[in-house]
């Protein structure tokens, strides 16, 4: 085997805290940046001893172990997001450990069990279940405010640190009403939190953008597809011919990746980013050497177009 060098591992020296690695986009991201080099806090509420209200099996520690075994140092450490007293010890334990945090990926949701797809979505906000649709709130909006009240003084001591909000959607896309009130205003927030901390962080040479994947192959989505797996995914056109354009985890986790190797990123300062945009702006490929743009193949739908597979890989 040969030695990786130092272009090999381009975040070696870098810490990141991914808040939320449990599974789907956050794991590959947290995996994506240990395979650049990174030091990686993975967080989460599952654990190997204690499984979290989304109810499925992955856990923190497995993703701490594949940032490891990907060429990084994956740290496992439990916490709840909404418990302002859990981050705010997650950050001193990387300020005890390392004295700087260079990125922060805003990955916290776990709420598609409370959003009731897709039959929610052809009720009525006032129909719903109010305390679901709060809890929404409080997991996709509450748990990034208090992960950057507490992360960001740390990281804002030098130039160059990086925020990434994710969320599901772009800018335009999210310009529309996504058909449920909670969900909508959980995933269009993040947006605009990425626009005000670029204000806030220009000032300290920080940046902060949003991103979001595109038809995303997590764990969840390729179950819901008959027990699918990423290496018999196409047996899911049968059922969902648009899941053609589908991207898997590791496409968003390389984007992320770029992001925090980029010297330049500022120039992306407060924008709404996707994972086939940068894919194109970095020229990464996705696992199977393509470049899917969901969001483009999503926009030619809107448009009443026949879009092709071809066109957007």
């Amino acid at each position: 085997m040969g030695t990786r060098t130092q272009d090999d591992r381009p975040l070696a020296g870098r810490v990141a805290l991914v808040a939320g690695a449990t599974r789907g986009a956050s794991r590959a991201v947290a995996v994506e940046l240990g395979r650049a080099g990174a030091v990686v806090y993975a967080t989460g509420r599952t654990t190997r001893e204690h499984r979290s209200e989304v109810g499925r099996p992955e856990t923190i520690e497995e993703t701490a172990e594949l940032v490891t075994a990907a060429g990084g140092t994956g740290i496992a450490v439990p916490a709840d997001h909404l418990e302002p007293g859990q981050v705010e010890a997650v950050v001193a334990r990387i300020e005890r450990d390392h004295g700087r945090l260079d990125v922060l990926v805003n990955g916290l949701w776990g709420g598609d069990h409370l959003v009731g797809f897709p039959d929610a979505f052809s009720r009525k906000s006032w129909e719903h279940d109010l305390d679901a649709d709060l809890r929404i709130l409080r997991l996709g909006i509450d748990s990034h405010l208090i992960t950057s009240r507490h992360a960001l003084p740390l990281l804002s001591r030098r130039p160059g640190g990086l925020v990434v909000e994710m969320t599901d959607g772009t800018a335009g896309y999210n310009a529309r009403y996504r058909g449920h009130l909670a969900f909508d205003l959980a995933k269009y927030a993040p947006i605009r939190m990425a626009m005000g901390l670029a204000e806030e962080l220009r000032g300290v040479g920080c940046s902060a953008v949003s991103l979001t994947p595109g038809y995303l192959r997590s764990e969840a989505m390729l179950d819901t597809y008959k027990k699918v797996t990423e290496e018999t995914w196409r047996d899911a056109l049968k059922e969902d011919p648009h899941f053609c354009i589908s991207e898997s985890p590791a496409y968003v986790g390389r984007a992320v990746a770029a992001l925090a190797g980029d010297p330049g990123v500022s120039r992306w300062n407060g924008q709404s980013l996707s994972s086939g945009q940068l894919a194109r702006a970095y020229g990464f490929t996705d696992t199977d050497g393509t470049q899917p743009d969901a969001w483009g193949y999503i926009a030619a739908l809107d448009a009443g177009e026949d879009p092709q597979e071809a066109d957007y890989r």
